[in-house]
């Protein structure tokens, strides 16, 4: 299974729906809370270009946010990223 990165915040439900559909899957994941240290938010969003949580990492593919991962799964093409 490849390494998934998750970028969240304390409140945010789109955060949630993420992580509720990555534990769906069986994945697992690291999660990075950008509320619990200053400067995450900064490193998050100079790797990903966008200031909103959550962004997600499947290896070194940079998924996007919540709407991006339902996408893929509604396309079926996470099971693949999640197996790599």
């Amino acid at each position: 299974m490849s390494k998934i990165i998750i970028y969240t915040s304390n409140i945010c439900p789109y955060c949630t729906m993420a992580k509720r559909l990555l534990d769906k899957k069986g994945a697992s994941y690291s999660e990075i809370n950008v509320d619990s240290k200053a400067g995450l938010r900064q490193e998050m969003m100079e790797k990903t270009q966008r200031r909103t949580v959550p962004q997600i990492f499947i290896g070194d593919l940079h998924v996007g946010g919540f709407d991006d991962l339902h996408a893929l799964e509604t396309k079926n093409e996470l099971d693949p990223l999640l197996s790599l």
